[in-house]
C-alpha cells in the first residue's frame, strides 16, 4: 500500500463498507463524502443482506430478488473474499432476468450491461466492478481497494478492524452510514487520531440503483445523491 505524505495524509477522508450487489442510491454517498473508499470483503459473508441479492420491480411492479448464484460454502466461516459463483452462473442470471421488464433496457449502458453479465472474476471482484461502473455514471470515481489486500490480522474484530483499515490507508477521517452510530464508539476512533463522521438519514429512493439507472435519468439521480451527502461531525 502506497502511503501518503504531508497535507494530503492529514486530510484523507476514507469510507469503509461491504461490496452490495447493485445497492440503493444512499449507498454511494459514502463514494462521494470520502476520498478513497475501501471495500470491506474480509469480513465473514452476511447471508441475509445485500451483497449477494438485491430486489427489484417485477411485471407486476412489485419487488422480487435478483440473486447472485453462489457456490454452497461453509455458513459461519466464509469471508466475502472467498466467495465463488455455482456453474453455470451467466446462465442462471439470464433466467432471473426474465422477471424484471427494467433489465430490458440493459443494452442501454453498454459498459453496465457487459459488467453484469461477466461472471469470469471472482465474486468480490463482480461486485467491485460493478460497483465502480455505477460510481462513473453517477461521476463519483474514487480510488478503491479490498480491505483483504492490507493483510489485516485476525485480532482485529469489529470496530478495532475498522479503525486498522483507516490507520492503514493513512486516513484521518472515517465516514461511515448512518446506522453506524450504534456501533462505533468516538473516544476509540480519536485516541487513533482519527475522526469520525457520519452521514445523514437518507431522503431518497431506497430502490436499487441499478432499476433507477435502467428507467431515470441519471443527473437526477446524483442531484438526489448530492443534496443528501451530508455530514454529522461526533464530538466525543
Amino acid at each position: 500500500m502506497r502511503h501518503l505524505s504531508g497535507s494530503v495524509a492529514m486530510s484523507l477522508k476514507v469510507a469503509i463498507m461491504q461490496p452490495y450487489f447493485f445497492p440503493y442510491n444512499g449507498y454511494f454517498r459514502l463514494f462521494s463524502a470520502a476520498d478513497m473508499f475501501v471495500v470491506l470483503d474480509c469480513v465473514q459473508f452476511p447471508r441475509r443482506g445485500y451483497v449477494h441479492r438485491n430486489q427489484l420491480s417485477d411485471s407486476q411492479d412489485n419487488p422480487q430478488w435478483l440473486t447472485l448464484p453462489l457456490l454452497k460454502a461453509d455458513r459461519d466461516a466464509t469471508r466475502i473474499c472467498d466467495l465463488r459463483f455455482a456453474p453455470a452462473p451467466l446462465n442462471v442470471m439470464l433466467d432471473q432476468f426474465r422477471r424484471f421488464p427494467c433489465l430490458t433496457k440493459l443494452t442501454a449502458i453498454p459498459g453496465l450491461s457487459r459488467s453484469i453479465l461477466d461472471f469470469e472474476r471472482t465474486p468480490v471482484e463482480y461486485l467491485v466492478d460493478n460497483l465502480r461502473q455505477v460510481a462513473d455514471l453517477l461521476e463519483l470515481r474514487r480510488p478503491t481497494i479490498l480491505s483483504s489486500s492490507l493483510d489485516i490480522s485476525s485480532e482485529f474484530k469489529a470496530q478495532d478492524r475498522i479503525i486498522e483499515i483507516a490507520k492503514r490507508v493513512d486516513a484521518r477521517h472515517y465516514i461511515n452510514a448512518p446506522g453506524g452510530k450504534g456501533i462505533y464508539d468516538p473516544r476509540a476512533f480519536a485516541d487513533a487520531g482519527l475522526t469520525l463522521n457520519f452521514l445523514s438519514e437518507y431522503q431518497g429512493s431506497f430502490k436499487s440503483i441499478l432499476e433507477r439507472l435502467l428507467t431515470e435519468d441519471a443527473k437526477t439521480i446524483t442531484g438526489e445523491l448530492q443534496r443528501n451527502t451530508i455530514l454529522e461531525h461526533v464530538s466525543v
